[in-house]
């Protein structure tokens, strides 16, 4: 499919051209300013962190040379608009969570994360050394992007709650918001599967109009406020063991750019990654520790609903097969993951438990 010629001929294509005026380059004695667009609210703890971080580092990289000007979802666009914007050039760039964008190809899971997929680690492993990248760049040929990891959450948690879950049961007719195929696999279990951008998620959670949220880990989800609404929190998720989050520049613009310009963005895309992922890492168990002192019950899922999540995941997963790309991408994913795992939960797995036996 070629989807960069599609859109120049399509209704999407048509629209770009009317908001060429919000595509042109800003160029001032050899300098240019991207727009990047997110699906971000303006200061969501962690990942707006990151969209900002990328862009700032850019333009000091490029000593002002390339200017990013960051706009936070609804600002220019909707937070799912991003992709059709940038792929059509209304924008220049995205910073998001590409399991948004499953709709545009369901391969755009693995970018940020699938149900009992990889964790950070393995994840930025199979990214780098394992192929990854290689097919985050074929989905952006299809699309008219180039694309890199830009951020990582961690593992995330397993969600809030308004009451107990005790068994694969208390999922039907609840209404959860989860997106991607985790979303999916939550739907296969009964539940009434919301996909909402973080910047709404806690009205609708505070309306009634969803019964419980999963959003990223007790810091952003302390920032959010969900503890004001309900007390029920369970820290460990079947959905995103290690989520990803992605730097995209439309394709066309990005080989505009000079060799220097483009190393500068997929460095900063780099950077950005490690260092956001510390972010999170680095504030999440204090922030687990201030909402347990608030009266927050942090709990898990018993084993039965982990049974029933890996059930789910595993016909989610087994259903976009059919797609070339995507099983290709797919049994990538899980040889790198199983290539991974086998020695960190023989080294540092292993070190982990014994060094909570040893010093408590």
């Amino acid at each position: 499919m070629d989807r960069r010629s599609f859109l120049k001929t399509s209704a999407l294509g048509g629209s770009a051209a009317a908001a060429s005026t919000l595509a042109a380059p800003a160029y001032a004695q050899g300098r240019r300013t991207l727009t990047m667009v997110t699906t971000w609210g303006r200061g969501l703890a962690g990942v707006f962190d990151a969209a900002q971080r990328a862009a700032d580092t850019i333009t000091t990289m490029s000593d002002g040379s390339l200017t990013v000007e960051v706009k936070a979802a609804g600002e220019l666009v909707g937070a799912f608009e991003v992709f059709d914007a940038v792929t059509s050039g209304q924008a220049d760039m995205y910073h998001g969570a590409d399991y948004y964008f499953v709709g545009q190809h369901p391969g755009y899971a693995f970018f940020t994360a699938v149900p009992f997929g990889m964790t950070a680690q393995e994840l930025a492993n199979w990214y780098y050394h394992g192929g990854g990248a290689g097919y985050h760049d074929q989905l952006g040929e299809i699309f008219g992007l180039k694309s890199f990891l830009a951020g990582n959450t961690g593992a995330q948690a397993g969600g809030w709650f308004r009451n107990e879950i005790n068994g694969p049961e208390d999922f039907q007719g609840l209404k959860f918001r989860m997106p991607g195929l985790g979303g999916e696999a939550l739907g296969r279990m009964g539940a009434s599967v919301q996909n909402l951008p973080g910047s709404e998620v806690y009205q609708a959670l505070a309306s009634g109009a969803i019964d419980g949220t999963e959003w990223i880990g007790p810091w952003a989800d302390e920032k959010a406020g969900f503890q004001e609404i309900t007390q029920y929190y369970y820290t460990a998720g079947f959905h995103e063991p290690g989520a990803g989050l992605s730097l995209a520049t439309n394709r066309d613009v990005f080989e505009e750019l000079s060799p220097a310009h483009q190393k500068i963005i997929e460095t900063a895309a780099a950077e950005c990654h490690q260092w956001n992922l510390a972010q999170f890492l680095n504030n999440n168990g204090a922030a687990l520790q201030r909402l347990q002192a608030g009266g927050v019950q942090v709990l898990e899922f018993p084993d039965s609903v982990w049974d029933a999540m890996g059930a789910a995941a595993s016909e989610t997963l087994n259903q976009y097969r059919s797609d070339d790309l995507y099983a290709e991408i797919h049994d990538s994913m899980k040889a790198s993951m199983q290539a991974s795992s086998g020695w960190l939960t023989r080294s540092e797995g292993q070190y982990r438990q014994q060094r909570d036996r040893v010093l408590g």
